[in-house]
């Protein structure tokens, strides 16, 4: 069916909204990755300065980047209730588990500003960091494995999340945040830490591009649907460009690195997960639940997503405009040798 046809406006509007919750996603995914990835490295720095600067320079925008979870669950709610009667019942234990990682690392990170015992809660906000990585890795890991759904009801287990393929996932996602996070810093840092950053970018973009290769691989030999769209002509020559371009990204990730360029890094790890993203949307569609659910099936009734899509129309401007109004008042250098950790 065409994902833009007008003789069906509700699959028109479900499609619509396929691409609009994957465009939040992206937003989380990119903004959330690389503060996330920043707590990860936190439990590795090199002294409780450093880590104090690494938590300093994400202090005014971390809980902001969490936003797109919140806007990506209320939309997903609203324009996919079925979704949630399926897929959180398979996906309730690391969902849960993330939440707690949240909870801890924001905690962690007041007590850490106040309390005399930083090394503490320092460490406590680089685990609750890991947590809600390692958890949404098993999400999604748990999603593309499969979700079993009978009559569109939950019919799985409580663990069925939990797979080899899924640990792939795990894997992959902790390499890929742990890039960006050293991207950020060696965009934001000087000195030292920047080069500890450039060091720890070099070592997890090598096993990000390690697990994004077992992924995608995995990925079509559990659905013959997808593996025969992807290798079908004329098919493969528009998803074999995906691929190739994250491929590109990669190499020129690798020779900025090599340049010790400060910006690049940072861009070219961003596109890898743009592209990334969009080839798994583009894998999937039109299920929303791999092999069990489409948008379609999914989707709540056109008017309701008509009210929807006039609504964030007018909130998604404000948090864009937001968001790039708060990065560029904090867009400074950090100096982690300085007793403020300003220049």
């Amino acid at each position: 069916m065409d994902a833009f046809s007008l003789d069906n406006p509700h699959h028109l509007l479900a499609s619509i909204w396929f691409a609009i919750i994957g465009l939040f996603l992206i937003f989380y995914v990119i903004l959330d990755g690389f503060d996330l990835g920043m707590g990860i490295l936190s439990l590795a720095a090199p002294n409780e300065q450093y880590r104090g600067a690494m938590m300093s320079s994400i202090g005014s925008i971390w809980d902001a980047n969490e936003t797109w979870l919140v806007i990506v669950g209320g939309t997903l709610f609203g324009a996919f209730p079925l979704v949630y009667g399926t897929v959180l019942h398979g996906l309730y234990i690391p969902i849960t588990l993330m939440l707690l990682g949240f909870i801890m690392r924001g905690v962690s990170f007041e007590f850490y500003a106040l309390s005399s015992r930083k090394k503490l809660w320092g460490i406590a906000f680089g685990l609750g960091s890991l947590l809600a990585v390692i958890a949404q890795g098993f999400a999604l890991g748990g999603l593309l494995n499969g979700i079993k759904i009978e009559n569109g009801l939950f019919t799985g287990d409580v663990f069925d999340w939990f797979s080899p393929f899924s640990l792939m996932v795990v894997l992959g996602v902790i390499a890929g945040y742990s890039v960006m996070g050293a991207n950020y810093m060696i965009l934001k840092f000087t000195g030292e830490l920047q080069k500890h950053a450039y060091a720890r970018s070099k070592i997890f973009s090598g096993w990000m591009l390690f697990f994004a290769g077992i992924v995608t691989i995995w990925t079509p030999l559990q659905y013959p649907s997808i593996l025969e769209r992807w290798f079908t002509l004329p098919n493969f020559f528009a998803f074999a460009l995906l691929p190739l371009a994250a491929l590109f990204c990669f190499y020129m990730l690798f020779r900025a690195l090599a340049r010790c360029e400060e910006r690049a890094p940072f861009i070219w790890s961003l596109l890898i997960f743009m592209f990334s993203f969009i080839g798994l949307a583009a894998s999937l569609f039109p299920y929303i639940v791999p092999g069990a659910i489409t948008i379609d099936q999914a989707a709540a009734p056109t008017n309701t997503l008509v009210f929807m899509l006039l609504g964030i129309g007018m909130l998604i401007p404000v948090m864009i405009a937001y968001n790039i109004y708060q990065y560029s008042v904090f867009s400074g250098k950090i100096n982690p040798d300085a007793p403020s950790h300003h220049d």
